[in-house]
């Protein structure tokens, strides 16, 4: 055997032998419940964890949220875990079985996809404290059937100036976008909130040129009249008289614009831009960002064009989700947009 063949078959070995070793995260990671699994509201699952590199973590605490929930959790470095104004599902430490996991209750009242945020708590010794975070985005069933609908709100409801719902706020202007809130009676005995199409609704109008549905079950408001909404659910239905009388003068809804994905340096200060938002008929726009994903951190200016924070120090890339919305002068808002900020160590 020459030395060309010895060195091919050496490497070959390397390789072969690290194929075989078990696969073991570099981060801290949520192993299961894994991402899309099928979760029944109400049941109880196995949370585990794998602390990869992360050393030092003392503690971890589970949330649950829905998909487009904003995130409650603050994270502060100075103090591990910060202002925690979201209730914490379980708390976990190394004691328990798996260690840091263990039994975690699925929401009864949750349907469609939901996030379950795990937060880890790392002491670094004269250094201070910190905190991790991973993330993994379910689907939730309810186990029972659907027995009625419902739209939580006036019947008739009326829009505009003349006797308005105060629950959407102002509205006075063509444009206006909306949502609904719609509740559904179970054969559990839970109600449960179903305003969207991820929990399975559907939405109709009987007059589009009155209110249209747009995207993620919002409405629109593009004409004065009566229309009838419908919503559609697991085999069930409710619909809903609206009258609307705002003004009548031409108004088209601004388009909301949160700029590009970007990846960021940990300890950077990171600048979130509606810049590039625009409203069809050239009048000012008002701002409003929000944190729809991971781990909370400290928005600061988030009513203005530009929004900042500082991103955290992480120990592998995490990925931080904003929303944005714009509103016009006449009070018509857009639809939500996003952007998607990575943190690199």
């Amino acid at each position: 055997m020459n030395r060309h063949t010895s060195l091919r078959d050496s490497v070959f070995f390397i390789f072969t032998f690290y194929l075989c070793l078990p696969p073991h995260a570099l981060a801290f990671k949520i192993i299961e419940p894994v991402t899309g699994a099928k979760l029944s509201a109400g049941s109880t699952v196995t949370a585990h964890v794998d602390l990869g590199k992360d050393a030092g973590i003392v503690k971890v605490r589970y949330y649950w949220y829905g998909e487009q929930d904003e995130v409650l959790v603050e994270q502060d470095d100075s103090t591990a875990m910060g202002s925690i104004v979201a209730p914490v599902a379980m708390a976990a430490s190394a004691e328990q079985e798996p260690a840091f996991g263990g039994p975690l209750k699925v929401p009864q009242d949750g349907i469609g996809p939901m996030r379950l945020l795990a937060v880890a708590e790392i002491s670094r010794g004269r250094l201070g404290t910190g905190s991790v975070f991973d993330e993994v985005i379910v689907k939730v069933e309810p186990s029972a059937t659907l027995t009625t609908i419902d739209f939580e709100t006036d019947k008739p409801l009326h829009l505009g100036r003349a006797g308005q719902s105060s629950a959407f706020g102002h509205v006075d202007s063509l444009g206006k976008i909306f949502e609904l809130p719609i509740v559904a009676d179970f054969a559990d005995g839970v109600t449960r909130r179903i305003s969207t199409p991820a929990s399975g609704t559907g939405y109709t109008s009987s007059n589009d040129k009155v209110i249209k549905v747009v995207a993620a079950g919002l409405l629109q408001i593009v004409g004065n009249g009566k229309t009838t909404i419908t919503v559609t659910n697991r085999g069930k239905q409710a619909s809903l008289d609206v009258d609307v009388k705002v003004n009548d003068e031409p108004n088209e809804p601004p388009v909301a614009d949160a700029g590009f994905n970007k990846s960021i340096k940990a300890g950077s200060r990171v600048k979130l831009s509606g810049m590039r938002s625009r409203d069809p008929e050239g009048e000012a726009l008002y701002y409003s960002w929000s944190q729809v994903r991971g781990s909370k951190i400290s928005l600061l200016d988030a009513n203005n064009l530009e929004a900042s924070f500082l991103a955290p120090i992480v120990s592998e890339p995490r990925t931080y989700r904003f929303k944005l919305r714009v509103t016009d002068k006449m009070g018509a808002d857009s639809l939500p947009a996003f952007v998607d900020v990575t943190v690199e160590p």
